[in-house]
């Protein structure tokens, strides 16, 4: 069977649907306050949901997609690895863009004295808690159009 060919324009329509449900949790507080409280271990868990999301939704829910047939690299399929991407940097780019760290985190003072390092993991952190909406909406955008 021929491997499908993986085209800009599935990136274009994940980032669509990406972006479009990641806007409002990347501005709530309440996710900058839950990522603040978030041991290493619970983001490892919230990471690994956007992964099982991401597969389920591309390759599980969609039965005319078949994995096998995708074109690859490194033996992950190319649209998976795009999804990704596009999950995780679409909840960072809008909360860099929105200056939400230093919004909620530093100026709100739920971070209180933060270092680099500690500001750069709760972002993170928060950012993993973002991906969970994005990736439905990137995936969602993809499996539609």
């Amino acid at each position: 069977m021929a491997r499908r060919r993986y085209r800009i324009a599935d990136t274009a329509q994940q980032v669509v649907g990406g972006f479009l449900l990641a806007g409002p949790f990347v501005v709530t507080e309440e996710v900058w306050v839950l990522a603040t409280n978030m041991s290493n271990y619970h983001a490892a868990v919230v990471t690994a949901i956007v992964f099982a999301i991401g597969y389920g939704a591309l390759y599980q829910a969609d039965a005319g997609r078949d994995i096998e047939t995708e074109a690859e690299v490194a033996g992950v399929p190319i649209r998976f690895v795009s999804l990704m991407i596009v999950s995780f940097g679409s909840v960072a780019t809008l909360a860099l863009v929105f200056t939400a760290p230093e919004t909620f985190l530093v100026k709100n003072e739920i971070l209180p004295n933060p270092t680099a390092e500690r500001l750069a993991v709760t972002t993170l952190k928060a950012t993993a808690v973002g991906a969970i909406f994005s990736v439905v909406g990137a995936a969602t955008a993809d499996s539609v159009f």
